[in-house]
């Protein structure tokens, strides 16, 4: 018999016997097939609104996962094509209609060692100011919650200088959209130390001491040695929990108010870049958008260096069984000048107030929206106006879509990542699909 019958004869006579040998095994019962995806569905936790997954759970910490992004349609190509501003200096602002992945961020959050002891780092980037400094950005800070009335953090955060920098981003009713005056008078985002907590079961304190306005695109190089930025907000609400953000979404059955005020200080100088005369921090700007460290701005030769920025404004918010109403009023004093030629300058004065009405059409489903504002200052009294709605279609503030239309009267602020350019008149429509992990 040749060697391959022989090959044959012993695999047909073996692989029967391995079937059979199979078949014998004892087989997982149901309840043990459940039991074994019961801990798959453990092991890989749990996922919590505005906290994200849960991906490390042991008895030295644990660690969230969460994911905050949107992708936005613009259409500025109904503005005006020129701007003149009050000192008669003419520019065209840039018209744009483009589709972006507006803006991702991926947040790491949770607590080390000790539950009080809790750390929040995150990954951020503007997709549509690529190619500019700052735009992609690792930050975050570490907190420690003595107790109800006082939590200890350090790192970056947003000056509590206005309702929409308290830490409820992005619980707006436009999608990452301050109105004009909002964004004309707040502080921004800095390094520092803060303090915050109740005071009674109504009242709650906000207190950061910061290097600056607004650390993006400023390296330490460029911080002068004060260390006097300082902002605070004190929130009473007299009628219970306000809830997250602007809008009632979450249905108040009983009236909920809330009453706050706000105050910032700080000496700022121009940080320009080494050796050129670009404004990285173009924070503070007079209400024609000239931005105040301008060389010769005010004449030939004079120019300001350093200034002190003082801002106060303070806010009153209802929401009722899906109705809101938001007003906040800001004042800012520009004062103390330094720089060539500005022994003379007087101080330079800005008010203004903005409102937001909005409505839940279908309760956790659908929201509607009007808000406007306006800027009183030496230089203009720009304004802006705007309608939308907000479409919830898991009925959570998970992913919402949303529609905008606005009107702007010679807008003082703006920038690639705003829906808005500087010097904006005309209407400006955009749509944005934003997903809150």
């Amino acid at each position: 018999m040749s060697r391959n019958v022989i090959c044959l004869v012993l695999l047909f006579t073996i692989l029967p016997a391995i079937a059979q040998s199979d078949d014998a095994a004892p087989r997982a019962q149901p309840a043990e097939t459940a039991a074994g995806a019961a801990k798959v569905a453990e092991k890989w936790g749990s996922y919590t609104p505005n906290f994200g997954f849960k991906v490390v759970d042991t008895d030295k910490g644990d660690m969230n996962v969460a994911i905050y992004t949107y992708i936005r349609y613009l259409n500025q190509t109904a503005l005006d094509d020129t701007y003149t501003n009050a000192f008669g200096t003419v520019s065209n602002p840039q018209l744009r209609q483009d589709f972006q992945i507006q803006k991702v961020q991926i947040k790491f959050l949770g607590w080390l060692l000790d539950p009080k002891l809790r750390y929040f780092l995150y990954a951020w980037t503007s997709n549509a100011s690529q190619g500019q400094g700052a735009q992609v950005v690792l930050a975050g800070n570490l907190n420690y919650t003595f107790n109800e009335h006082l939590t200890l953090s350090a790192g970056i955060r947003s000056l509590p200088g206005t309702r929409s920098v308290e830490g409820n981003f992005p619980f707006w009713l436009p999608v990452d959209a301050r109105l004009i005056a909002d964004e004309f008078f707040r502080p921004s985002y800095t390094s520092g130390i803060w303090v915050q907590g109740k005071v009674t079961d109504t009242l709650s304190y906000q207190l950061m001491l910061g290097n600056n306005l607004s650390t993006l695109g400023v390296s330490a190089a460029q911080l002068d040695n004060r260390a006097d930025t300082l902002a605070g907000a004190l929130i009473w609400q007299p009628m219970g929990d306000f809830g997250q953000g602007f809008g009632d979404f979450e249905e108040h059955e009983q009236l909920a108010t809330r009453l706050a005020a706000h105050y910032t200080h700080s000496t700022e100088s121009k940080q320009s870049q080494p050796n050129n005369d670009e404004f990285e921090n173009t924070q503070i700007r007079l209400s024609d958008g000239t931005v105040i460290f301008t060389p010769n701005l005010f004449g030939p030769g004079v120019t300001v260096n350093r200034l002190l920025y003082e801002m106060a404004c303070m806010d009153v918010g209802i929401k009722y069984r899906g109705w809101s109403a938001d007003a906040e009023y800001y004042w800012r004093r520009l004062s103390e000048f330094q720089g060539p030629g500005t022994e003379t300058l007087p101080h330079r004065y800005d008010r203004g107030f903005q409102v937001q009405l909005a409505a839940m059409a279908i309760p956790k489903t659908l929201q509607v929206y009007l808000a406007g504002s306006r800027i009183n200052g030496e230089f203009g009294d720009p304004w802006d106006v705007r309608v939308g709605a907000n479409w919830t279609p898991w009925h959570n503030k998970v992913i919402r879509w949303n529609f905008e239309a606005q009107y702007l009267n010679n807008s003082p602020v703006g920038g690639t990542s705003l829906p808005y350019p500087v010097g904006a008149r005309g209407t400006v429509y955009y749509t944005s699909l934003e997903m809150a992990l």
